[in-house]
């Protein structure tokens, strides 16, 4: 605005408006769960507060809490409070419609026509000066696109017009209008005003000013016992506006108050500015105006012309705003998915990549007790791409143990237990890309008819192309022979491999070592890693060419046989204590993170940014007790010694269907056969003397 002479036509700078993402939320979830396709209008609530900095002006405000709460959120949600000396309550009316058309035909004129009446009315009824807050009452007009998640909107703070225009007698800044006596004492006044929780929000307000320079502040509706002889009085209000030569917008239909009910023409005004919490009368104006008004204005009836629109830079136009990226509930919940994890690099672990751990793919296999587990918990890290593999079906035994099922998918039959988990995900995060593969893996032990090798086969080929798409594998089934495939796999092309295991009441949780043939990998096996830029550290060779750490079965003198025949329902069942899983499957997804974090990758066995780096984790919830341990590969293992691995790579399925088929081949080929018996021929010779004398015997 231009400055302002004496004599001149009175200018307020115009209501300016803001609104917090928040207050777009709350209306998109009203208008979803509870106002459909009802358009009336509702009563909202905006905030604002004096100008606090010389160079900028406050604005009406929009919070979430400025609509009315939800039907389920009525009980909980605390009414606004009041005495908030940063938000001054507003009264407004908003008016949102079903479709953009509708919003474009709105009556904009008759609609501010009749918020204006209602300002009238409340200043010619008394109402405003019970309840000042009436006289800056605003429009709000708007269309929610939830489809897009695009809002028009268009704010009106309706002013009465006075005919003819007020005229600027005087303005300047309130240090320069009061003596410094009056300065003080009107500084203090003003600071109680606005540290009283009973006034801190009351916008319009009378300062009165005795003989002797003492300035006290009363509500409007005291204006008759401000009326003594002597007393200067000014009409006060709290300015948004930060500008050194104009009046903020609120004084529009606070001059109109002044004239229709009081018959004051000549009215001096305070505007209420601060800085930094306090009453800063440089910043604060004091004006005289002269008013003056038709005699119809005397008439409740008439009510006078009315402005108020906002103007989109410098137009007379609606604005329109986007929140796609931010008020999608998927965008959301990434946003507060995320939220521990990044203020975990705050302080506590600058060094964590969540670049890694976001696109890092995860395979699990089996989706049992261990496998929902473990999903929750890579969520919970971040992980975002995983796919669960199992052929199994929910039953009714399942939902209270598997955390990501419940009654519903038990029903008729029950659902795929790798199809409902990737449903539960979706549903506690819809931004997990997450599928689900019904299976079964192929076992050595489970020989296969010879009508249903291809079927086998094909499986075996299928589990292998999923094996080199991902880039961690967990071993998470409920029997040993299910876990040999996977680990020989594994191996062959050198993947991050972490297996859980449960007892009844003792558990292992350890990271598989490295193949025996990484060094000779295919390229295009290593192309086909998403993560080859970032996760060339964590190749599974021994950079110290060390012996490599071993795995599940590296430990076995047998190879792994059908362990479900003939079996007892308590053997058949995974027959564990509650509590276990959860436990394990925390540690496995951990032991992940760590290896994804040590600056050594999978050979890292020393202090890294999480913690240490165990090879084997074996807990007993009987001793609550936990250990760790380093076992070494074994150049006999059934699943990844050079010798399987180098039979898999030179004859494929044919080697793959005689493990399955034959249950002594895997012995035979690492040479466990011959070992058996040699340790089946082996002799000792016992010293059957013994000597009553000898003290060195000691009994087991």
């Amino acid at each position: 605005m231009a400055g302002q002479e004496s004599g001149a036509v009175l200018q307020f700078a115009p209501f300016q408006s803001a609104v917090d993402e928040g207050f777009w939320h709350r209306l998109s979830s009203l208008k979803l769960n509870k106002l459909g396709i009802d358009d009336s209008p509702i009563s909202i609530t905006g905030f604002y507060a004096p100008c606090s900095h010389s160079q900028v002006s406050n604005h009406l405000t929009l919070l979430a809490e400025s609509l009315p709460p939800e039907p389920s959120e009525q009980s909980s949600t605390p009414p606004i409070s009041r005495g908030n000396r940063n938000r001054c309550s507003v009264p407004g009316i908003l008016y949102n419609t079903n479709t953009l058309e509708s919003f474009h035909a709105l009556d904009k004129q008759s609609l501010l026509k009749a918020e204006a009446e209602k300002i009238w009315n409340d200043i010619h009824s008394g109402k405003a000066e019970e309840d000042c807050s009436v006289l800056s009452r605003f429009l709000l007009i708007s269309f929610a696109d939830l489809k897009k998640w695009s809002f028009h909107y268009w704010f009106a703070f309706p002013a009465l017009v006075l005919d003819p225009p007020a005229t600027l007698v005087d303005l300047k800044p309130a240090s320069q209008w009061f003596s410094l006596e009056e300065a003080e004492s009107v500084s203090a006044a003003c600071n109680e005003w606005r540290n009283s929780s009973s006034t801190a929000d009351v916008p319009f307000f009378l300062v009165s000013i005795a003989s002797n320079s003492r300035a006290t502040i009363r509500h409007l509706k005291d204006w008759e016992a401000c009326q003594e002889d002597g007393h200067k009085l000014l009409f006060g209000f709290y300015d948004p506006c930060h500008l050194p030569k104009n009046p903020g917008w609120p004084l529009r239909n606070f001059l109109v108050l002044i004239y229709s009910r009081w018959n004051i023409k000549k009215v001096q005004f305070l505007c209420y500015r601060e800085n930094r919490g306090f009453a800063d009368l440089g910043l604060s104006l004091v004006g005289e105006a002269q008013i003056s008004a038709p005699q119809e204005w005397r008439d409740e009836l008439h009510v006078p012309n009315v402005v108020g629109w906002e103007l989109n830079r410098g137009k007379k136009v609606y604005r329109c705003i986007s929140l796609a990226k931010s008020m999608d509930p998927t965008r959301l919940a990434i946003s507060a998915a995320d939220l521990n994890l990044k203020l975990m690099r705050w302080r506590a672990l600058p060094s964590l990549n969540l670049n890694i751990l976001s696109t890092m793919k995860c395979l699990l296999l089996g989706a049992g007790t261990l496998g929902c587990q473990v999903a929750r918990m890579l969520m919970a890290w971040g992980v975002r791409k995983i796919t669960l593999l199992d052929n199994g079906k929910v039953a009714m035994s399942n939902p209270l143990r598997q955390s990501l099922y419940t009654l519903d998918d038990c029903l008729n039959g029950g659902e795929f237990k790798a199809l409902a988990a990737v449903n539960s995900l979706k549903r506690i995060f819809p931004a997990v890309e997450a599928e689900g593969v019904v299976m079964a893996i192929p076992m050595p032990g489970h020989p296969v008819p010879s009508q249903e090798e291809e079927s086998v086969l094909d499986d075996c080929r299928r589990l292998c192309e999923l094996i080199e798409s991902h880039d961690a594998v967990f071993l998470l089934t409920d029997t040993r022979e299910s876990r040999w495939l996977p680990t020989l796999l594994c191996a062959n092309a050198n993947k991050m491999t972490i297996t859980a295991a449960l007892g009844f009441d003792s558990f292992l949780v350890m990271r598989h070592g490295a193949g025996p043939l990484s060094s000779t990998i295919d390229n295009r096996a290593e192309a086909m890693n998403a993560l080859s830029a970032d996760m060339s550290k964590f190749s599974l060779t021994d950079s110290d060419g060390g012996q490599r750490l071993g795995c599940y079965f590296c430990n076995d003198v047998v190879a792994p046989v059908d362990s479900t025949s003939n079996r007892t329902l308590d053997q058949q069942c995974t027959v564990t204590r509650p509590g276990l899983a959860p436990i394990a499957s925390a540690l496995a997804v951990e032991l992940l993170v760590g290896i994804l974090h040590h600056p050594h990758g999978s050979n890292g066995i020393n202090e890294q940014p999480l913690g240490i780096l165990p090879h084997q984790i074996r807990g007993s919830l009987a001793q609550f007790s936990q250990m760790t341990l380093v076992g070494h590969s074994s150049n006999s293992c059934t699943a990844c010694c050079d010798t399987v691995v180098s039979e898999y790579r030179k004859r494929g399925m044919d080697f793959i269907l005689q493990a399955i088929n034959h249950p002594t081949y895997l012995e035979d080929l690492t040479g466990l056969t011959e070992l058996m018996k040699s340790a089946s021929s082996f002799k000792l010779d016992w010293d059957n003397d013994t000597d009553a004398d000898d003290d060195d015997c000691v009994e087991i």
